[in-house]
């Protein structure tokens, strides 16, 4: 008995409405010298950042476009808005949104989950820019920073010169790039030393407009000894032409801290989703990337740790779902600079008709970094006999100690499982999002309650076909 796509239904997608949003500022389509002076000029920047924008930018131009991994040559870089602002400045209050951008989030349900505390603090982007940041008075009062990357610039302008660009420099890749030639909104977090945030501070991203791309830019800081979880949600409406997502993350871990980032991405099948997210954990500090890709046409993203300090811990846990047409290239890299340091990685991926996954990771082990530990596990569900899975797993072990662990599979929804839970009642399409809860469970199980119900809602089936 073959599992039917149309049976299982997992890249249904229930946000692909748009809203009628005329902005206030929009440049010309396409990237060129000028559009980028003009996004630094509309924003009022010191002359620093728009300098290291318009240095980016000829790094573009120059640098080749990625080969190596899914395929992307077909993104228009002409044909895409770089910077889109839907309002004249942020509100203080969801009541003051404009009328349409408020129903967007009323039907995301992101003020519920503001009203009922279910977040410490909440930042809403739309198109280029965030729209509305609140965060809770107690923790402002421990000396919390926690606003978007354009305010964070204005208001902790040294701040951020210290450290933009330091963990993944404008060279590294392409995207990067592009994203510091035509960055906008994002985050900027500061959690001072020892302060413990008790509840996540939340961000959702939404893009809006056809043919738009999202640059968003995050950088967060933990103190010494301090603790903080970021969690983000996206999506887009789908339309005819491609969207592109691009976004950069920098988190530094400072020692003795402990940073947990966790993002669930359910864009549209249009959006090209391609980001570089990278932190640096120094002595004794953790840094936790849980990861969640759903729906993009194309992902390319391989969160990483860089354990600089002794006893640094890094872990990535990720889940994605490929459907048709889609490829999700995902993975993880670990690199020790320092002895005694540990990292684990665990991938879990899903593809449904002529959808394909691949895990592409990276473990490396530095001369000088004795007694690492690192284990590396990758599994692959196929929930369709055209669907593809493929694993890169890459490792570059300097030191003769290092213990290392390194394992993969690739399985199939077998006849004799769907017969077994059949023959107690449970109808196939029922039965099939039961297995694929399962395989997913080790992940979902990390996320906060309410994103664990989302991320299972997500990749569940029901009779209706309502899921998405």
């Amino acid at each position: 008995m073959a599992t039917r796509a149309e049976d299982l239904q997992l890249d249904g997608y229930q946000y692909g409405w748009h809203d009628d949003v005329t902005p206030v500022f929009e440049p010309k389509k396409g990237l060129s010298r000028e559009v980028v002076a003009e996004i630094s000029e509309m924003k009022n920047e010191p002359t620093w950042m728009r300098d290291m924008r318009l240095k980016a930018y000829e790094r573009f131009l120059r640098m080749p476009t990625p080969t190596w991994g899914a395929n992307i040559s077909d993104i228009d870089f002409d044909d895409i808005y770089y910077f889109v602002r839907s309002t004249e400045e942020q509100a203080n209050s969801w009541e003051d949104l404009p009328q349409e951008i408020r129903e967007t989030y009323d039907k995301l349900g992101i003020p519920e989950a503001e009203k009922q505390r279910l977040i410490a603090g909440v930042a809403a982007q739309y198109e280029s820019e965030v729209v509305y940041h609140k965060v809770r008075e107690d923790l402002e009062a421990q000396g919390v920073i926690f606003v978007d990357t354009d305010t964070g610039l204005r208001e902790h302008e040294d701040v951020i010169r210290e450290h933009f660009g330091t963990v993944i420099p404008p060279a590294d890749n392409k995207l990067a790039a592009l994203n510091t030639a035509v960055w906008s909104g994002g985050s900027f977090i500061v959690v001072p030393e020892g302060v413990h945030i008790d509840i996540p501070l939340q961000a959702y991203f939404r893009i809006n407009q056809q043919s738009m791309g999202q640059f968003e830019r995050t950088l967060i800081i933990a103190e010494p000894g301090s603790y903080v979880h970021y969690v983000e949600g996206c999506t887009a409406p789908i339309y005819s032409s491609d969207s592109l997502h691009s976004a950069v993350v920098e988190l530094i871990a400072k020692p003795g801290s402990r940073l947990r980032y966790t993002t669930i991405q359910n864009w549209s099948p249009n959006v090209y989703n391609l980001v570089t997210k990278r932190a640096a954990a120094y002595e004794d500090a953790t840094v936790e990337w849980i990861d969640g890709n759903i729906g993009s046409k194309v992902t390319m993203k391989y969160p990483s740790v860089h354990m600089m300090g002794r006893g640094a811990t890094g872990e990535v846990m990720s889940v994605a779902f490929a459907g048709d047409g889609q490829h999700q290239d995902a993975g993880a890299k670990m690199i020790h600079h320092a002895p005694d340091t540990k990292s684990n990685i665990v991938s879990k991926s899903v593809a449904q008709g002529t959808g394909r996954t691949s895990y592409r990771g990276q473990v490396a082990i530095h001369e000088g970094a004795n007694r690492v530990k690192s284990n590396v596990v990758c599994d692959a569900l196929l929930l369709d006999e055209h669907a593809r899975s493929d694993t890169y797993p890459y490792m570059n072990i300097e030191e003769e100690d290092a213990q290392i662990g390194h394992e993969a599979s690739v399985s199939k929804v077998g006849e004799e499982q769907l017969f077994y839970m059949q023959s107690r009642g449970i109808e196939e399409p029922e039965a099939l999002a039961m297995i694929v809860r399962g395989f997913v469970e080790p992940i979902s199980k990390e996320l906060p309650m309410e994103y664990s119900v989302e991320l299972n809602r997500l990749i569940s089936l029901s009779m209706e076909g309502s899921v998405g």
